[in-house]
């Protein structure tokens, strides 16, 4: 099977989630890095080229140079996929121009800076028949498809409670003059209208909304700046109603001093609930109405597993599968699209719908928490 050709912009030296993508699209050898712009520092640019074995002709200036030249090699030479790994205001420009030069776009979340590019990026997509996925790594792991797929399956039965929450700490004193993230992360000109809820909150809306099969329709929100002089909120929650009359509430805080990345989600039904926490992925919490609380296991034969979260496992019970593997499912996922031919919404991935769903709950936190009107309805994707 011929690797998929891959090209990043963005994942320099020095970045963070650029060295991750590179390990989980590697990780089921689906795809082979071929060239990129990784920074606009030219030696940085060089020495990230030189470090990943990429020919010099194929380490570009410029992320326009990179698509141009890519764009003119022969089918059978040139990239396939373009990975965004960029700050959060380059996503829609690069994405549109990937696209519209014939390639498939993976992306890293946020989609967009605000509501009404992310509604400009659905365009171009909708008219290309190229694939488009969005890096929402948390939806890659196999128990939080085991607790989507136990709530389908009618075990909570009528949906009631959603308590969804994600506390860090790494911004809880002024990180952002020795910090390269915290910079450009706390910038409203590089990260968009929220930093906090950008950030993290979208990976809890989405998390909420995917795993309860709840469509949230309102919330009311507090955002706050903890930190003094920071631009950007690092702090805030919601209570939210969903179109089923499941009430909840959500929580993202990047000043939790003390805490790493604690993700976790409690679902409640009439029959039962379940919880699942991201620091402890390989176990998903059943606990149903008058009876025994079960764990159910992740790993390959494990007893209790939907085939959904089965063919997301890599590894026999016991050996732990982390946050490289989930992303690496949506990679293969991706790859399986791309394979398969078509247009539209690579399955398993997040796409379009999830990249406007969490822009709209960024523009209605940030609507509602600066409202003395506090209910507001999640803004229109259409």
């Amino acid at each position: 099977m011929q690797r998929i050709r891959m090209g990043m912009v963005g994942g320099g030296e020095g970045a963070f989630i650029g060295a991750v993508h590179r390990h989980a699209a590697g990780l089921d050898g689906q795809y082979e890095l071929v060239c990129g712009a990784f920074s606009r520092d030219k030696e940085n640019n060089q020495r990230t080229g030189d470090s990943l074995g990429i020919d010099d002709n194929r380490v570009y200036a410029s992320w326009q140079d990179m698509l141009s030249t890519e764009a003119s090699l022969p089918e059978e030479m040139r990239m396939e996929v373009v990975v965004v790994v960029t700050p959060n205001h380059l996503h829609v420009p690069v994405t549109i121009a990937a696209i519209e030069a014939g390639f498939h776009v993976f992306c890293e979340k946020p989609a967009a800076l605000n509501l009404d590019e992310a509604k400009a990026l659905a365009t171009v997509v909708n008219q290309s028949d190229r694939f488009y996925g969005l890096a929402h790594t948390y939806l890659g792991y196999p128990m939080v498809w085991q607790a989507k797929a136990m709530i389908e399956d009618g075990k909570l039965g009528r949906v009631r409670k959603i308590l969804v929450e994600y506390p860090q700490g790494w911004l809880s004193e002024p990180e952002e003059q020795g910090n390269k993230q915290a910079s450009w992360r706390t910038d409203p000109s590089q990260s968009g209208g929220s930093g906090c809820m950008g950030d993290i909150g979208t990976h809890a809306f989405g998390l909420a909304e995917f795993i309860s099969g709840e469509t949230i329709t309102s919330l009311c929100a507090e955002m706050n700046t903890v930190v003094e002089g920071r631009r950007l909120d690092d702090d805030g929650a919601a209570f939210f109603r969903t179109e089923n009359n499941a009430k909840g509430v959500l929580i993202a805080s990047q000043i939790c001093a003390g805490e790493e990345n604690a993700l976790k989600i409690r679902v409640y039904g009439d029959k039962g609930g379940l919880e699942w926490h991201q620091m402890e992925p390989n176990s998903v919490i059943y606990r149903p109405l008058g009876a025994p609380f079960v764990v159910y296991r992740a790993g390959a034969g494990q007893p209790g597993l939907y085939p959904e979260a089965s063919r997301r496992c890599r590894t026999p019970s016991g050996h732990p599968e982390g946050y490289l593997e989930a992303m690496a499912n949506l990679y293969s996922d991706f790859a399986s699209a791309i394979r398969a031919g078509g247009k539209g919404k690579a399955p398993g991935v997040p796409g379009l719908h999830s990249g406007l769903r969490g822009m709209a709950f960024i523009q209605t936190m940030l609507e509602s928490g600066s409202s003395d009107v506090k209910w507001h309805a999640i803004a229109d994707t259409e």
